[in-house]
């Protein structure tokens, strides 16, 4: 299914380069998401899907962008952080 998505089989390819290009090892990488070193070979081989919360984190990691990974764009350059803004409390009359 995911396959057949925009980019799906680039995504796969793409993590698996971008950790290969850091000289990073698949136990490595699962250490910092918090998952074994199975559940990580299954997301570069396509055999298990990637929750967004871990496609988030690869791309902070890798400084990147998500739409990078999934291959929505060829542009590594991460997008600008969002600035918080402090709330501003409705006041009742």
């Amino acid at each position: 299914v995911i396959n057949s998505l925009v980019g799906g089989c680039i995504m796969y390819q793409r993590i698996k380069d971008l950790r290969e290009d850091h000289d990073i090892h698949q136990k490595e990488l699962a250490t910092y998401l918090k998952c074994t070193q199975a559940c990580y070979s299954r997301y570069e081989s396509g055999t298990r899907d990637i929750p967004a919360a871990i496609l988030i984190q690869l791309a902070e990691y890798y400084n990147t962008s998500v739409d990078y990974l999934l291959g929505v764009t060829n542009e590594m350059k991460p997008y600008p952080k969002v600035k918080k803004t402090k709330k501003i409390e409705a006041r009742h009359s």
